[in-house]
């Protein structure tokens, strides 16, 4: 059986495609560094990290992008002896205007090499590429419009306004013809997220709709010729968790059809898990996947019937079996940054980090929730209950030099255990909480007095978080594990903590940080690096 959600953790927006056996998947980034992340399975049940291909600054340089912006909805897709991969770099998120643009790289292999980008237009986000039958190439994404009256979209929706298509020339590099809007979406409002796929006749189409909160769907729709009229699915929606407030995976929607070879349909689409009793998510927007079956009237409907996603689902292969969650200890001995990690927005990465051979050593930068340069490194929280450990050598002069562990989610929220310098204490252990509802990301600091540390030597810290439950722990070498002030709120680390699921759009993540805002540049260097799961 194929076990829900499939990629735990931040990973929406997911576009799907086979290649022979082997199956991919293409999930946004945001602001983390290197963008997309791309896994492979051959069963659809075990899925395996194989790459970030937007690695360097030619490709993506997301510096002074806001949280929740850079790399939204990629599209990935194989034609003619390559890989294709379209995504978005949205430099704006607030306010009437996006900012969006969108590019094509290309692939003989899914490790690459990945090509530079070719631009292709800013007139939209969640861009896709669709390689008919007769060789052509179709480029679809939503259009934005920034004016405030109904003109050209939806009345309930009028930024969302509709699906442009155009045809794109590989050999030029180029859109060419002209742009036709083939799509409006349902009166669910806010059309986004579009995929093309051709069968029978038909061409369909499916779209996100609702917003990427507790009201999102994948909207069906079909027409005889690509640019339409397309007519709506009898049910409207494939699939959606709008009116199923009990069901496990909510926030259903974006995703895109894929067929096993030997023609069985799934669909992919991103999901939440809430935490209990709550509509906060701190695992973001995860990816799932459901077993469909068209009907005789030639329209796709989940396998299980309904609207519903289910948690479990028949897999290709009934004996395929989940391999279960196991701990990750990181210990920094060899020259690559473990695959889990990233970090926030810059190209270059040894402005931030680099490995010696025996710790990773953060150089420290700007303050964290910098949209800049911000020395964290950090990886997804995939299970609501997990204990993270990291151990810290770090020597700060003055109170503006602080490293340590971090729940991190934006700049806005976020909970920092730190080692910095006390005037009256010396070298002390703070934590700087910002959680989420206070004004304009203004801290707090709920280790209060802070506490006192050996002038020398390494730390331990660690972090436990039991759903929305957060305790920081320390201790010295040879010591015990001592709690470092009080339980935290943990939900708050989420995306709808604060200003809700319609504006932020990642994850919780576990890391190490390090900020030095006298403009010092001190180093901090972690020896290892701890994730275990305690809910599996």
């Amino acid at each position: 059986m194929i076990r829900n959600p499939i990629l735990p953790g931040f990973n929406p927006d997911p576009s799907v495609c086979r290649v022979g056996p082997d199956y991919y998947i293409a999930t946004s980034t945001f602001e983390w560094y290197p963008g997309v992340q791309i896994h492979h399975s051959t069963d659809l049940v075990n899925w395996r990290l194989v790459g970030r291909p937007l690695n360097r600054a030619s490709q993506l340089d997301m510096r002074g992008n806001p949280d929740s912006c850079g790399i939204w909805a990629p599209c990935l897709s194989h034609a003619d002896g390559l890989f294709w991969l379209v995504y978005t770099d949205v430099k704006r998120l607030d306010g009437n205007f996006k900012d969006s643009h969108n590019y094509i790289v290309t692939a003989p292999s899914i490790e690459g090499p990945w090509s530079d980008p070719v631009r292709v237009n800013s007139s939209g986000f969640d861009p896709s590429l669709f390689h008919d039958a007769d060789g052509r190439k179709w480029f679809v994404n939503m259009v934005w419009n920034h004016r405030t009256d109904s003109i050209g979209g939806q009345p309930k929706h009028p930024a969302f306004a509709g699906i442009l298509m155009q045809e794109y020339d590989p050999a030029a590099g180029r859109l060419i013809g002209k742009p036709q809007n083939i799509f409006q979406g349902s009166s669910h409002g806010l059309v986004e997220g579009a995929h093309l796929f051709r069968r029978e006749g038909w061409y369909y189409l499916t779209v996100a709709e609702g917003g990427t909160g507790y009201d999102h769907a994948v909207t069906m729709a079909r027409a005889r010729s690509l640019a339409g009229p397309y007519e709506l699915h009898p049910d409207t929606f494939l699939m959606t968790s709008k009116d199923a407030p009990d069901a496990p995976l909510q926030r259903a929607g974006h995703g895109q059809i894929v067929e096993t070879p030997d023609g069985a349909v799934y669909h992919t689409h991103l999901c939440s898990r809430p935490l209990p009793g709550t509509r906060r998510s701190p695992l973001g927007r995860e990816t799932g996947i459901q077993k469909c079956v068209w009907g005789e009237d030639g329209w796709l409907r989940l396998a299980q019937g309904g609207l519903v996603p289910a948690l479990d689902v028949e897999a290709p292969d009934p004996a395929s079996r989940r391999e279960p969650p196991a701990p990750v200890r990181r210990s920094f001995e060899g020259t690559e940054l473990p695959e889990e990690f990233q970090w926030l927005r810059t190209p270059v990465p040894e402005r931030i980090f680099a490995m010696t051979g025996s710790a990773l050593r953060l150089i420290a930068r700007e303050s964290i929730g910098s949209w800049f340069e911000q020395s964290l490194v950090a990886r997804r929280q995939e299970n609501l209950t997990f204990r993270a450990e990291t151990t810290l050598s770090f020597s700060p002069e003055h109170f503006q030099q602080a490293a340590g562990l971090v729940h991190y989610y934006n700049r806005h929220k976020f909970h920092f255990l730190a080692v910095t310098w006390h005037e009256q204490m010396g070298r002390a252990l703070t934590i700087l909480s910002c959680p989420g509802d206070w004004p304009d990301g203004r801290l707090q600091f709920p280790l209060d007095p802070p506490v006192a540390l050996p002038d020398e030597g390494p730390v331990d810290l660690a972090m436990q978080v039991d759903g929305a439950e957060l305790a920081f722990f320390y201790r010295i070498a040879g010591g015990d594990w001592t709690r470092a002030g009080p339980v935290l709120d943990a939900s708050v680390i989420s995306d709808e903590g604060g200003r809700g699921e319609h504006a932020s759009f990642t994850g919780a993540f576990a890391g190490m940080a390090a900020f030095d805002t006298s403009g010092d540049a001190i180093t901090a260097d972690f020896a290892r690096f701890s994730y275990i799961p305690m809910d599996a």
